[in-house]
């Protein structure tokens, strides 16, 4: 198994370029009565595109283009439980760009304390899935160093 995760989330809030507010719904908790941890996957995907929008490459725009951004890894880690009604500071972070993949780090927290810290790394597919070239824009906009 070949693995492309190179990034190392930071833990401390200002070391991110991006912050996204959601607020945890009831329908995401689980018998415990916490968000289950399969929540936490669209909470990284609902920041990553407004990151995406931020940067002025709404992933609308970049699907009409004929890509697609492909999770090819991701990896949580979580630290303290979310609860309902709790408004999530997930906070996001370029991190390493090749020619075909791209890394984001994420750290979610609420009211400034620690509760999950994450990694995804996207690789770009063309429309049939096949893996393509990222665009120009990418290392451009995302400002990351390289991957190693």
């Amino acid at each position: 198994m070949t693995v492309r995760q190179s990034l190392e989330p930071s833990r401390l809030p200002g070391d991110y370029q991006f912050v996204h507010r959601i607020r945890t719904r009831f329908a995401e908790t689980d018998a415990m009565g916490i968000i289950h941890h399969a929540a936490y996957l669209p909470y990284l995907e609902e920041a990553r595109v407004a990151y995406l929008r931020h940067l002025g490459h709404p992933y609308g725009d970049v699907r009409e283009s004929g890509q697609n951004f492909a999770v090819l890894e991701v990896s949580v880690q979580y630290r303290l439980p979310l609860g309902f009604d709790e408004v999530v500071e997930v906070h996001l972070k370029a991190g390493a760009v090749s020619r075909a993949t791209f890394q984001l780090a994420y750290l979610l927290t609420v009211d400034g304390a620690l509760r999950a810290t994450a990694v995804t790394v996207h690789g770009c597919v063309d429309g049939s899935g096949r893996a393509i070239r990222l665009p120009s824009w990418i290392g451009e906009s995302l400002g990351g160093q390289s991957a190693p």
